[in-house]
């Protein structure tokens, strides 16, 4: 989790969709040209986009996105088939109202939802919602055209010509959520935050500009791009990255291993009595015990590379440094390592007053601090060029270092 403010990375990912719309509304004029000569095309674009986004977040089990992927389809079928004559036609402009209302709330919905895949019992809930607000929506249609619809605008749904066609209260209901949605990606940086934030954006801007010409289709197709690229980023992450320690996997270190230079090293990293320390203190303590090594290990100097191998054992990678070379940083961070004191408190002591909790946090003999130490064999690519052979000899001087005590680096 990041903390708030937004770091850079965040920073990113909330701009960019910003920078990307802006983008289309100064270049409107030749996308509209372009779009009125493929209008074939570029009308089903979206449909194509979000479809291909829903088949990948069903392969890769990422169905809150895939959520939001058939919202947003849903949601430009409404504008072609129901919103493309003059809001002053029938029952265009309450349509128009009700579907910039509804759309925020079926996003934001969505985070009430467990992470299972799109054609699931979750997923046909969730459409079963979609329904209801789109039947909702068309019972309220019936009712305000027979009694008649002037008393609605004059009231609640108030509309300001300067600032926009949307009523009031509909612009600052949608800016709300919209900021809601950022702040929500600046702190927790997840992948549907993004896609919700994403939605949200190019949906409020499409009814905010509806009299652009071809507005829906060039604005839901950024949204439906960007969700694609953002499904595969996730996935990748998701494959390439380990979830506790949030650093390279062993699938990871596999792959990097396939472009390696002539000259290398490799490091096998084990933490010291890790099982028994695991049964003393119990999974959660060692989980944590992992993390620090890992972020010890990202501190390391040298372009290293870090990755985490499989349970308690780590790999280090030096490209284009020998074994000697090396030595003194992977000496370095087995003293961080073994200088750091991790505290442990006691849950089971703590009061249930939060206040009185807070009073004794600060006393010395409630908390008990633990060492952990680290063994590292080192290999390089001196005598053997396979990082396979490599990888093993490294191995087999880890051995040596538990062998010869521990605490140690040896070659």
């Amino acid at each position: 989790m990041t903390a708030f403010p937004a770091n850079r990375t965040n920073l990113v990912r909330l701009l960019s969709p910003l920078v990307l719309i802006l983008g289309v509304f100064l270049g409107k004029d030749a996308l509209v040209s372009l779009a009125g000569d493929n209008f074939t095309i570029v009308g089903n674009l979206p449909y194509i986009l979000f479809a291909i986004a829903i088949l990948i977040c069903q392969t890769f089990n990422q169905g809150r996105m895939g959520m939001i992927a058939l919202l947003m389809t849903v949601c430009y079928w409404v504008i072609q088939t129901r919103l493309q004559t003059p809001l002053a036609t029938g029952t265009t402009r309450l349509e128009y109202t009700l579907l910039a209302f509804i759309l925020p709330v079926a996003a934001m919905m969505v985070y009430l939802f467990p992470e299972k895949r799109l054609f699931s019992q979750s997923g046909a809930l969730y459409s079963l919602l979609l329904l209801f607000m789109l039947g909702w929506a068309a019972i309220t249609i019936r009712h305000y055209t027979d009694v008649g619809q002037q008393e609605l605008w004059d009231g609640i749904l108030l509309i300001v010509p300067q600032v926009s066609t949307l009523p009031l209260i509909i612009v600052c209901y949608s800016v709300l959520l919209i900021l809601t949605s950022a702040m929500l990606l600046a702190y927790y940086s997840r992948a549907l935050d993004f896609t919700i934030y994403l939605s949200l954006l190019c949906a409020f801007c499409t009814f905010f500009a509806l009299n652009t010409p071809y507005i829906s289709s060039l604005l839901f197709s950024l949204a439906g791009l960007l969700t694609i690229a953002n499904v595969i980023s996730t996935s990748h992450e998701l494959a390439f990255v380990d979830q506790l320690t949030e650093i390279p996997g062993r699938r990871a270190l596999e792959s990097e291993m396939k472009h390696l230079g002539r000259k290398y090293t490799i490091a096998m990293l084990d933490i010291d009595h890790f099982k028994s320390f695991n049964d003393t203190y119990g999974h959660d303590t060692g989980d944590q015990v992992l993390r620090l090594v890992a972020s010890k290990m990202t501190q390391t100097r040298g372009q290293a590379k870090v990755y985490r191998y499989g349970g308690e054992e780590f790999t280090v990678l030096f490209k284009g440094k020998t074994k000697q070379q090396a030595k003194p940083i992977l000496e370095e961070l087995r003293q961080s390592i073994e200088d750091y004191r991790i505290s442990l408190r006691d849950k089971n002591g703590r009061p249930q007053d939060d206040k009185v909790g807070t009073s004794k946090r600060n006393q010395s003999n409630k908390v008990k601090t633990v060492q952990v130490t680290i063994s590292i064999g080192v290999a390089d690519s001196k005598e053997e060029r396979d990082p396979t052979a490599v990888t093993k000899a490294a191995d087999k001087a880890l051995y040596r270092a538990k062998d010869k005590g521990r605490n140690r680096v040896s070659f």
